[in-house]
C-alpha cells in the first residue's frame, strides 16, 4: 500500500498536539482550555487554523463547550457508534442514490479517533477516503472513512481488503464509491454489525470550502464504527448541512 508523504493533514497534526496535551495532564480533565487568542499564540497557529481542530475535538467528545465558562476537557469520551448498516449516499438519496466524489484517496497515521474505534496502533497505516456526496449539481454531505490496517483486514475480512484495493484503482480512473459501500458489497457472506452517534455541530471553514457553505453552517455529524465479530474494520464520520435530504433512523425494543 503506497503511503502519502505527507503523513497527517496540517488540522490534524494540530489537533494531536492539544490531544497529547490533555493526555499528558497539560489540560487535565474538567479543566478549561486557555483563550482561543492566547492558545493559538501559545501553539504558535493562526486563530482560524485553532478553531478548526477544536471543533473536531470537540465532536470527538475530548472537550465540551460551556456557555460563560469557555472549553473544557471531559472526564472520558462518549460511546460511539453505527446501528443501520447501509450506505449514506442510499439511505438519504430518497431512492435515487447519491453520486460519490473522491477528493482524497491516502494512507495517515491514526488520531485519537481513529486510535479508539478501530483499535489501531499508533504507528499504524490507515486508508483514509475523503469524499463528497452529492445530487443535481448539490454537495449534501462529506464524509470521512478510515479502514482497519490491511493486515488485520486481511485477516478477519479478507474479501473487504480485496475490494477496497480495486476500489481504489478503480477511483483512479475516474470512479467513486465510499468505502462503507465497499465494505457492504463485500460482505454478503459476512456478519456486520455497527453503531452510531448523531452530534449537533458547525461545518467549519475547510469543510464549509468542500460542500461549497458558510463556516457557520449548523449541521449534523454522524460517527460509525463497523465491526466484523468484535473486530472494527471501519470508522467514520459524515457531516451533513442544513439542508441535506432527511436522514432515516432505525430503533427497535
Amino acid at each position: 500500500m503506497a503511503v502519502s508523504g505527507q503523513r497527517r493533514r496540517p488540522v490534524v497534526a494540530l489537533y494531536e498536539r492539544i490531544a497529547d496535551a490533555v493526555h499528558d495532564g497539560t489540560y487535565p480533565p474538567g479543566s478549561t482550555l486557555p483563550s482561543e487568542p492566547k492558545l493559538a499564540a501559545e501553539l504558535g497557529v493562526s486563530r482560524p487554523a485553532l478553531r478548526e481542530a477544536l471543533l473536531l475535538l470537540q465532536e470527538d467528545g475530548v472537550l465540551t463547550v460551556r456557555r460563560g465558562v469557555g472549553r473544557t476537557v471531559n472526564d472520558r469520551p462518549p460511546r460511539r457508534g453505527f446501528e443501520h448498516v447501509q450506505p449514506l449516499e442510499e439511505l438519504i438519496g430518497a431512492g435515487a442514490p447519491l453520486r460519490v466524489r473522491a477528493l482524497l484517496r491516502t494512507v495517515e497515521e491514526p488520531t485519537d479517533f481513529t486510535t479508539q474505534h478501530l483499535l489501531a496502533p499508533a504507528r499504524a497505516e490507515l486508508r483514509f477516503w475523503e469524499s463528497v456526496l452529492g445530487g443535481e449539481g448539490t454537495a449534501a454531505a462529506l464524509s470521512h472513512e478510515w479502514a482497519a490496517p490491511d493486515e488485520l483486514l486481511d485477516r478477519v475480512h479478507p474479501e473487504f481488503a480485496r475490494a477496497l484495493r480495486a476500489a481504489e484503482a478503480e477511483t483512479g480512473a475516474g470512479g467513486a464509491v465510499s468505502m462503507l459501500a465497499v465494505l457492504v458489497g463485500a460482505s454478503r457472506e459476512t456478519a456486520l454489525s455497527a453503531h452510531s452517534g448523531i452530534t449537533a455541530t458547525l461545518l467549519g471553514r475547510r469543510r464549509g470550502e468542500q460542500l461549497g457553505r458558510p463556516a457557520d453552517t449548523p449541521a449534523v455529524l454522524v460517527t460509525q464504527v463497523v465491526r466484523v465479530g468484535e473486530t472494527p474494520v471501519l470508522a467514520a464520520k459524515h457531516m451533513l448541512p442544513t439542508g441535506t435530504p432527511a436522514l432515516p433512523v432505525l430503533q427497535s425494543y
